[in-house]
């Protein structure tokens, strides 16, 4: 803006205030997306989750197990398609509700890393002690692991929300 001639500056006082505004604003981005899942994908994703090691389980046996190796895959295939539907539906509504996309990079490493190699061992892991062993107590000790710990990684999340915003 000029004023005959001359262009104004702000005041330095005026310059703090809108570093803090500016400041603020990053804070509230961050909280935002860092904003939990909507309730029915973190049940979704609890229930696909304590299915994947049945499932997969059967897709290991030796013999068949309850069913028929080709409708354990088929299964497999539907589950994994009709996950990857429900994430996007997620992603999109939170999305037009925010305007903020779904973000994993503002959650801290030392709770994401841990869940993104351990839950798979365990999940996938149970398929081949089960194969190996024949006892399908290990799927289910997993499925209920697995459920667990999907529900404490949402918990842990709102509580990282709630301390940001």
């Amino acid at each position: 803006m000029e004023t005959n001639g001359e262009a104004l500056r702000p005041t330095a006082q005026q310059a703090l205030a809108a570093l803090a505004e500016t400041e603020q604003i990053r804070a509230s981005t961050t909280a935002l997306s860092a904003t939990p899942w909507p309730r029915w994908f973190t049940a979704t994703l609890a229930l696909y989750t304590a299915a994947v090691p049945p499932v997969y389980g059967g897709t290991l046996a030796e013999s068949e197990w309850l069913l028929p190796k080709a409708a354990w895959g088929v299964i497999l295939i539907a589950m994994t398609a009709a996950y990857g539907a429900l994430f996007a539906v997620a992603a999109a509504n939170w999305r037009k509700k925010t305007g903020v996309a779904l973000r994993f990079d503002v959650l801290p490493k030392r709770v994401t890393l841990p869940l993104a190699v351990g839950l798979p061992a365990v999940l996938l892991g149970s398929a081949f002690v089960f194969r190996a062993t024949g006892e399908p107590l290990w799927l289910f000790a997993a499925s209920v692991t697995g459920a667990a710990v999907t529900l404490a990684f949402h918990l842990v999340f709102v509580r990282l929300h709630r301390k940001t915003a």
